[in-house]
């Protein structure tokens, strides 16, 4: 079959590479319909391995040259022995954390947390880049005919998004801030309003994606600081600042931000990742009483509750949608475009099986 695989940085390659076979008692086969370009993808393309191994990784044993993928929709086209949930022919998504059984944090639900888990289309065998992947059964949620495949491909940013929405709290009527417009952060600002936001309020510097955020009804946009807290003391309850302030950016000044909007006693969800050690204004943390929490991922039990939010139109994941390419393509005309300088694009989708 035809697969997307990492070599080294700035090297991908289309090659032909064996398709699965048969699925163990737990697995089942996929045949691939779309897959996202994630964030997470081009930090490898541009840096990596960052976090795909070079050595068999000690869970799942795979390693470098890998396939790539990890946000995905497929059709189900042979199922194990042991599989209940799904059968030939069903569509579903992947969610993508794969949890040792027994591990510490595996049993508690919490198995994005182990420092053994795996992740599809990063340190397995198999990804979404490619016309077939072979998966746990765990790691498959049904979509109904009311979810498009489209749609199924943003299930798994979606779920970091909701996992951020549910960490920090956000409760119907709540005002709230989110930091940095890539995909990650338009769609926990979606999901914000999905959750019964009062007030969404988006600081994204980049003015291309500031025009698609602002295109999206109900948010409020802004790209100058001073006019952003403004607007907040201006429309919160005696000005004291958003409820909650959720940082996708992964940017010092980003969370600076956050730290100065957000109201005393509230609270600030760190979503976006690091590179460097950023300074942080650590008394004005403890004065305002402020609590904040770091979010990695999500647990495998969240899909189907997702996936509800997408069916019942209230979380339109599509939106974030903003290109579309061929496998063939996807270097040029996927990796290249959202890696350049000023891309205002916030998710390109791989056609594979579409």
């Amino acid at each position: 079959m035809k697969a997307l695989r990492f070599h080294k940085a700035r090297d991908l390659r289309i090659e032909d590479v064996a398709a699965p076979g048969e699925p163990g008692p737990n697995e089942v086969v996929l045949k691939v319909s779309h897959c996202g370009i994630c964030g997470t993808d081009l930090h490898e393309y541009m840096d990596g391995p960052i976090i795909l191994p070079v050595e068999p990784h000690p869970f799942t044993g795979a390693k470098v040259p890998i396939i790539l993928g990890h946000e995905f929709s497929s059709t189900v086209t042979a199922v194990g022995s042991a599989v209940t949930n799904v059968k030939p022919g069903d569509r579903v998504a992947v969610i993508p954390h794969l949890n040792k059984p027994g591990e510490y944090y595996a049993r508690r639900n919490l198995g994005q947390f182990s420092a053994e888990t795996g992740l599809v289309g990063l340190s397995w065998h198999w990804g979404g880049m490619a016309e077939q992947a072979l998966v746990p059964e765990q790691n498959v949620v049904k979509l109904p005919d009311s979810v498009s495949d489209e749609q199924g491909a943003v299930v798994e940013p979606a779920l970091v998004a909701l996992n951020a929405i549910d960490q920090s709290g956000v409760q119907v009527g709540a005002t709230v801030l989110v930091t940095g417009a890539g995909p990650i952060g338009a769609l926990t600002a979606l999901c914000a309003q999905a959750s019964g936001a009062s007030a969404v309020y988006v600081f994204e510097p980049n003015a291309g994606r500031r025009a698609r955020l602002e295109a999206l009804e109900g948010l409020k946009v802004f790209g100058d600081r001073d006019a952003l807290l403004a607007d907040i003391s201006a429309g919160t309850d005696n000005a004291v600042g958003v409820d909650v302030a959720i940082e996708c950016a992964g940017h010092e000044a980003a969370l600076g931000l956050c730290i100065e909007a957000v109201k005393r006693t509230g609270t600030i969800a760190q979503v976006g990742l690091f590179v460097g050690k950023p300074a942080v204004d650590m008394f004005k943390v403890s004065e305002k009483g402020i609590r904040i929490i770091g979010c990695w991922g999500n647990d495998l039990t969240v899909g189907p509750r997702l996936v509800s939010m997408i069916a019942s139109g209230r979380f339109p994941v599509e939106k974030i949608i903003t290109g579309r390419v061929k496998l063939d393509d996807a270097v040029a005309s996927g990796f290249d475009i959202l890696t350049r300088k000023g891309s205002d694009h916030l998710k390109i989708l791989i056609e594979i099986g579409a």
